[in-house]
């Protein structure tokens, strides 16, 4: 596929706001989980928390979309010197040639909860009686008035594939000349529909996560915001560029993913023959390595599949927990990191290598200049995509 070039790139999550705490935080190894402070009765549990989110109301112009979910959104939205890559690309484009493309997992539902648990079986309260934020499509409504785009909009929900699968949706736009361009990305929050629905699920650890540890025994849970600026790249184009994507889809269990991670190894594939890209020329890849057992394990056989043993592999939900809809755009950034600074993050939290998994998955960090670097991003039902970026030319 033509390669696109991406303008700019954030992400915020419990390791602070923008790129260059993402960084920073990445290379001393210090990580953003924190015992469980969410709602009144927190489950016993650690949880990726982002700092400054109760303290960010929305500006009084956007007042009607205030949650806690579009507040993240916003705050995200300021980093990195998006605001001004945005407005360059509606001068150049039009508004109406600029898509938005979001992620996410949960949108709003935690002002909703809110408004059923004030209701008391009644109407909901008057300050929650606004009906764009109670539904999926709340983050896309929400950015389009906080950019003034107004190309396509859409909202992607396939659980903790979501804002991966953006790329993806935004380059066939693209490259169909629907647009000339796409902000992408996604957003999810903590809400007690995501703590307590994944913890009834038993996925949900009492210690911080230990992504492909031999003891590992379920996953944290986190929130987090990103975005990229995605356009067609020009000849001798300096940016990093999006160069593949692939996806897939289990069709094997509402939860589980295919036993040999069939799904898995077709996306990953896919993405590496759309850009033409041998799996031994891949510097560095961020699996989607939730730290529960059977899905590292199907994961890493994947992984052993395609790549060569040298390919240096990790997760990093142990630094941010698993952000669920936002997953995809923050793994994204961090692999633009380490093409961007030679940065190739280890497994934090993880000691003990599982046996079964692949010497690929790497526990410490390494420092080193790569020309690839992948994400994958695996959500429920076996929605799968894997992301290929290039280095700068």
């Amino acid at each position: 596929m033509p390669p696109l070039a991406i303008r700019a790139h954030t992400a915020t999550t419990a390791l602070g706001h923008g790129r260059a705490a993402q960084l920073s935080a990445l290379r001393a190894r210090r990580g953003g989980l924190r015992r469980n402070d969410f709602g009144d009765a927190a489950l016993a549990t650690w949880i990726g928390r982002v700092d400054g989110v109760e303290d960010a109301p929305l500006p009084p112009s956007l007042a009607q979309w205030e949650c806690r979910n579009n507040r993240l959104a916003w705050l995200a939205l300021q980093q990195d010197g998006l605001p001004a890559a945005i407005d360059a690309a509606r001068e150049r484009h039009g508004a109406t040639r600029v898509a938005i493309v979001l992620g996410t997992s949960t949108s709003s539902i935690g002002a909703t909860e809110e408004a059923y648990a004030r209701a008391g079986g009644g109407a909901f309260p008057p300050d929650l009686q606004r009906p764009q934020v109670h539904t999926p499509h709340s983050l896309g409504g929400f950015v389009q008035a906080a950019t003034g785009l107004r190309g396509p909009c859409v909202t992607v929900a396939t659980a903790c594939s979501s804002s991966a699968k953006v790329f993806a949706q935004a380059a066939r736009l693209i490259n169909a000349g629907v647009v000339d361009a796409a902000l992408v990305g996604g957003v999810d929050t903590l809400c007690g529909s995501v703590l307590y629905g994944f913890n009834s699920l038993g996925l949900v650890s009492a210690q911080p996560c230990r992504p492909f540890d031999a003891a590992r025994d379920g996953l944290s849970l986190g929130e987090a915001a990103g975005f990229a600026l995605l356009e067609r790249a020009a000849p001798g184009e300096r940016a990093p560029t999006l160069r593949g994507y692939g996806e897939s889809s289990d069709a094997h269990h509402m939860s589980t993913p295919h036993p040999q991670g069939l799904g898995a190894e077709l996306a990953m594939r896919q993405a590496l023959a759309r850009a033409g890209v041998k799996p031994g020329s891949v510097g560095y890849l961020n699996l989607h390595g939730t730290a529960t057992p059977a899905n590292d394990a199907v994961e890493a056989a994947a992984v052993a599949a395609v790549f060569p043993r040298t390919l240096h592999a990790s997760s990093t939900k142990g630094w941010t927990g698993h952000t669920l809809g936002a997953a995809g755009i923050v793994e994204s950034v961090f692999a633009l990191l380490a093409l961007e600074h030679g940065l190739l993050p280890g497994t934090l939290n993880s000691s003990t290598a599982d046996p079964g998994c692949g010497p690929q998955v790497r526990f410490d960090n390494d420092a080193r200049p790569v020309r690839y670097a992948m994400n994958n991003s695996f959500g429920f039902g076996g929605n799968n995509c894997s992301l290929l970026f290039a280095v700068a030319a």
